[in-house]
């Protein structure tokens, strides 16, 4: 363990996938860990079976040197306000994994308080089996203000460091994590999977055929980019798709859609996405709820179910709160 956290207690605040990830990743790192959550969380008993000590969440966070609030960033606001200003001690830390809520959220924990980023690049259950398995996943800190050296310990503690750590600032990491949300991984990728096998299979091709070479095979490509750089992945294709990539890139993503990328970047960092999120949700998010069974209902999705079956994919999970593939703005319970 990094001295900056020796002799340090620290709060888990929610015991969602991101927190009961970090609990248990700290804990193993020697860390003195405690999970803090409201009267009657069905977290409590989660965390005792993992043998990890539970408090009321007041009382974790009046003892606590460092405070990581791994509640929905919709929640942080109450707790900061309602918790975690009211009762930390002096000086202590509050750590976020995310930086959605200090950026645009408003949150203000009080003014001696340590305000730390540490935003691993993986979702809860990932992060826990590369600790697991001895690697790490790659993570972005910053201290605004506060200890850098307190948020590098506690990313390695998480297993980060067996990766890499990058400091990092609140804004770039929640802006970059908004745009590649948006453009490529949840918003561009899956739009430009679903409009392709529309395409195919209302020309007469076969569902199954469309949904191999449209959705199946997009996990080979990304692990080839990932492993390998896009010009190594392209390397290692054949020359058709060599050439049909050049001439296909350059008319799907030239200038008009550069010029949209641009655009959703300037939203975000305007601050304009932000507030079109916080009307959608104190709505009921009706629009994103339509929007989702619409996708439930896409011809690709039954598709995709036939196939699953048929080849023995793992079974889709439940739908949790954690909304980002990377994992950036953590669930959890409080």
């Amino acid at each position: 363990m990094l001295p900056p956290l020796r002799d340090r207690r620290v709060c888990i605040v929610g015991y969602g996938s991101q927190g009961r990830a970090q609990a248990l990743n700290l804990r193993d790192s020697g860390v003195d860990v405690v999970v803090g959550l409201r009267a009657g969380s069905a977290g409590v008993a989660k965390a005792r079976e993992d043998g990890v000590a539970t408090q009321p969440i007041g009382e974790a966070v009046v003892e606590a040197d460092a405070i990581a609030l791994l509640t929905p960033d919709s929640a942080h606001e109450e707790v900061v306000r309602g918790v975690v200003n009211p009762a930390a001690k002096r000086g202590a830390a509050v750590v976020f994994a995310h930086g959605y809520s200090i950026t645009f959220g408003g949150v203000a924990p009080r003014e001696d308080l340590q305000r730390l980023l540490v935003a691993p690049k993986a979702i809860g259950p990932e992060l826990r089996r590369l600790y697991v398995e001895g690697r790490g996943a790659a993570a972005l800190i910053a201290a605004e203000p506060g200890d850098l050296d307190l948020a590098n310990a506690y990313a390695v503690a998480l297993g980060c460091g067996r990766a890499v750590v990058l400091e990092s600032s609140f804004r770039e990491e929640t802006e970059t994590d908004l745009f590649g949300e948006q453009a490529v991984l949840c918003g561009g990728m899956p739009a430009l999977v679903v409009a392709s096998f529309d395409t195919l299979v209302e020309a007469g091709y076969s569902p199954e055929a469309a949904w191999f070479e449209c959705l199946f095979e997009v996990r080979l490509i990304a692990e080839m980019m990932i492993q390998h750089g896009v010009a190594g992945m392209v390397e290692r294709i054949s020359d058709t798709a060599k050439f049909g990539a050049m001439e296909a890139g350059e008319a799907l993503v030239g200038q008009p859609t550069k010029a949209k990328l641009r655009e959703l970047l300037h939203e975000i960092q305007s601050g304009r996405f932000a507030e079109r999120y916080e009307s959608e949700r104190s709505g009921g998010s009706v629009r994103t709820r339509t929007w989702l069974q619409t996708l439930r209902e896409a011809r690709i999705q039954a598709a995709h179910e036939a196939l699953a079956k048929r080849m023995g994919l793992p079974a889709a999970a439940a739908a949790t709160a954690e909304p980002s593939a990377r994992q950036s703005a953590p669930s959890g319970e409080a």
